[in-house]
């Protein structure tokens, strides 16, 4: 089977240069940046700059495949990932062998100018994948940028990240949009360089390996945008999946899903695309809605579901949504935390 470094040559959607630790920008490229015109050609150049956002960090663990024909997989928007010890026991609750996470950072002050994906995959004894979405021009939202005024970002990355305790063959990062959306539009003072993309991973299970996809659609958009960004995504898994088991989750924005609606391709078109590319969620998902008051009391109901698993070639059961919140019942994120158990119907040569 090629490397996915082979399958990603000439394919300007993929990212397969895997390093042990993501370059940081420096300082004076990001100064410069944030005195820069808000147009997309300013953004490219910006972008060809930053060596992070053509490179994913991969670091594997000592890891076995002795789990049997099953496993769990959770997908959780952790909401920048800043609360470290309650995030380790809902993970660690969720009995995820693999875990699909969105909105991590990386040398933020907002979650402490730490490396979250890293710190949780050191407690968890996991194997990671992170790549950079954006890399951050300032401290965040409104509300960020005056709870940590005067602080300053170390790094400034914000992305998605994979973590197994499966062994990880391979990985590669899709890119979703051509990026730009949060330069342009970048009134509400959240400038950041980069855009939505996706983690894949050559994962090792016992009855063969599978394909696990990390994904984060872009919020500020419609339901058509999330189409365009799902077909992409489609059609670049299947040139990577080949005839291998996929499953896919994380944060698609489903925003206008009422309440825990079971028919969301009544009003989602990515649902169709996915149906007709022969991937299912039916039982891989609860239906429950999975937006929750954040740590800040943001956003406030009604709620919907936004988070999905969905799969191909394996069998999905026990859907649950779990509450994303620590031992008192505080919020730790603005999103729950979504997880499945499957298995692949029959035993396949690797």
């Amino acid at each position: 089977m090629p490397s996915f470094f082979d399958l990603a040559t000439g394919d300007r959607n993929l990212v397969a240069v895997a390093v042990k630790a993501l370059e940081a920008p420096s300082a004076a490229l990001l100064d410069e940046a944030r005195a820069a015109k808000l147009t997309q050609a300013e953004h490219d150049r910006f972008a060809a700059a930053l060596p992070a956002l053509s490179t994913i960090e991969v670091v594997r663990a000592d890891s076995g495949t002795d789990i049997g024909n099953g496993f769990v997989v959770a997908a959780w928007n952790a909401e920048r990932l800043k609360f470290h010890a309650p995030s380790v026991a809902l993970m660690r609750q969720s009995g995820a062998d693999i875990l699909l996470l969105s909105e991590a950072d990386l040398g933020t002050a907002r979650a402490g100018n730490r490396h979250t994906v890293a710190d949780v995959a050191r407690d968890l004894g996991m194997s990671y994948v992170f790549g950079v979405e954006f890399v951050e021009l300032g401290l965040g939202n409104s509300r960020e940028r005056e709870r940590h005024k005067g602080e300053t970002n170390s790094i400034g990355f914000h992305g998605n990240a994979l973590l197994s305790r499966l062994p990880i063959r391979d990985a590669v990062l899709i890119r979703l949009d051509d990026g730009g959306t949060w330069w342009t539009d970048a009134k509400d003072g959240q400038g950041r360089i980069g855009g939505r993309m996706a983690i894949v991973a050559r994962i090792e299970t016992a009855a063969g390996p599978i394909l696990a996809v990390s994904v984060h659609l872009e919020s500020k958009t419609n339901i058509d945008d999330r189409a365009m960004q799902t077909k992409r995504l489609i059609e670049t898994v299947d040139k990577l999946a080949a005839d291998l088991p996929v499953v896919i989750g994380g944060d698609f924005n489903t925003n206008v899903l009422p309440g825990s609606s079971r028919e969301p391709e009544a009003y989602e078109p990515l649902f169709d695309l996915l149906a007709q590319a022969r991937y299912h969620w039916q039982a891989a998902n609860d239906f429950s809605p999975t937006r929750r008051a954040g740590p800040d009391g943001v956003p406030q109901p009604p709620f919907t579901r936004l988070d999905w698993l969905f799969t191909r070639g394996l069998t999905g059961s026990d859907a649950a949504t779990v509450p994303a919140v620590d031992g008192n019942g505080a919020a730790i994120s603005d999103h729950e935390l979504v997880r499945a158990r499957f298995s692949v119907p029959e035993a396949r040569p690797s």
